[in-house]
């Protein structure tokens, strides 16, 4: 059987076109510009954390929360160096974790990621290892971190619903660090989201999907600039934004990107007026909060005045030249993608929170203030709230979404 030149060309033209199609199609999906308002509608089960309660709820400083499968809460402490583990009704479970230098005990943990079956996960910057506890809150083992040279930085742990692995993201809101230089963006040419397994002695990294690095330096994050921000859905993949525009996009390990979840909305330019406007928003929160402390040999030595302050926090960060629109994002053991926009003013976090699907439904938006911005989601619709009274005492608030 002979070819004609015809049919040779044809076959070498759908051979090049098969060898540069992307592995994985990018569903694009966009999703409706107006809100559709949402009606809060939750239960309150029970809150922890008390100055005048149980020793066990005294809290010296709540850093992250996490459920388990059964429902049960674990409450870190990184000031006690302690997770205290609650049940459903709200009574005390279980404590575990201590300072120390041992297996089991925290040189510098931080991060908390709790597994369906119970388990729970911190990293330790000073042990370079993820300590692993079991259901009942016994130590298991340690798992040494991926070997990597320079900083060791602590971001969100998050669980990987089939237990083997947690996802993390390079670029995100450092937790802690050990051996950190300021400003240096190292090897990184992206944020990847990384998906870290922990069944062996050493944790392995693959990469689920790059995030966009940003001209510059990958911290500090530029005033208004594009945040990393993550969350596991329930069969694995991941979802994530790191522009300043409203894409969410979805990711699977394996096979990177193939869902992007899309509003048409529009960055806000950066001018002199935004940049006034920031500059009188923070000297605001300055004068209502006071100014950060800087503490050493226990004394505070830092006697900024606000403007002083706002005008440090400005050298040292810089300004993007857009104000990104997603400054949150959660997801929920049923799918859901929860995304906060920011405020009426640029500089403002606490914005509408939208509700997504990981299908790529819109539900509908909470608006601003109506809703406090979720600290963990478990089974069955709970949620956990972190709340903050006049006296700065942290406590944890857990409620039922109900079913809408």
């Amino acid at each position: 059987m002979t070819m004609t030149a015809r049919s040779f060309a044809v076959i070498i033209t759908l051979a090049s076109l098969l060898a540069t199609a992307p592995a994985t199609a990018q569903e694009i999906i966009t999703l409706p510009t107006e809100d559709r308002p949402l009606t809060p509608d939750f239960e309150e089960l029970y809150r922890v954390g008390s100055v005048s309660g149980a020793d066990w709820e005294q809290f010296g400083n709540v850093r992250r929360v996490g459920f388990d499968g059964a429902g049960r809460l674990y409450v870190f402490d990184n000031q006690a160096d302690r997770v205290t583990v609650v049940g459903p009704d709200g009574e005390f479970l279980w404590a575990f974790g201590r300072s120390g230098e041992g297996p089991g005990e925290f040189r510098n943990a931080d991060g908390l990621a709790v597994m369906r079956d119970g388990r729970a996960v911190l990293a330790d910057a000073g042990h370079r290892a993820y300590h692993i506890f079991g259901a009942d809150g016994t130590f298991e083992r340690m798992v040494r971190m991926a070997p990597e040279p320079g900083a060791v930085i602590i971001t969100d742990l998050l669980p990987d619903p089939g237990g083997e692995a947690i996802f993390s993201a390079v670029g995100a809101q450092t937790l802690s660090a050990s051996g950190i230089t300021r400003g240096s963006n190292g090897r990184h040419t992206s944020r990847p989201v990384e998906r870290i397994t922990i069944t062996g002695e050493e944790a392995q990294k693959d990469t689920v999907a790059e995030g966009w690095l940003p001209p510059g330096r990958i911290r500090p994050v530029k005033v208004f600039g594009p945040r990393i921000l993550v969350g596991v859905l329930p069969d694995g993949s991941v979802a994530f934004a790191d522009s300043t525009a409203y894409a969410i996009k979805i990711a699977r390990p394996g096979a990177g990107v193939w869902r992007i979840l899309k509003r048409p909305f529009h960055p806000i330019p950066v001018t002199n007026r935004v940049i006034e406007a920031e500059t009188e928003r923070r000297i605001r929160t300055y004068e209502e909060q006071g100014v950060p402390a800087i503490v050493l040999n226990g004394v505070n030595v830092n006697a900024r005045s606000p403007r002083e302050q706002v005008e440090s926090d400005f050298d040292l960060f810089g300004f993007f030249d857009e104000v990104s629109i997603v400054r949150g994002l959660r997801t929920g053991w049923n799918g859901e993608i929860w995304v906060r926009r920011h405020g009426e003013e640029p500089g403002d976090d606490v914005g509408p929170i939208d509700v997504l699907t990981m299908a790529g439904r819109y539900l509908g938006t909470y608006p601003a203030g109506e809703v406090a911005w979720p600290a963990a989601f478990g089974p069955d619709g709970l949620v956990a709230f972190i709340e903050r009274d006049e006296m700065d005492v942290r406590s944890v608030v857990v409620k039922r979404l109900r079913r809408r």
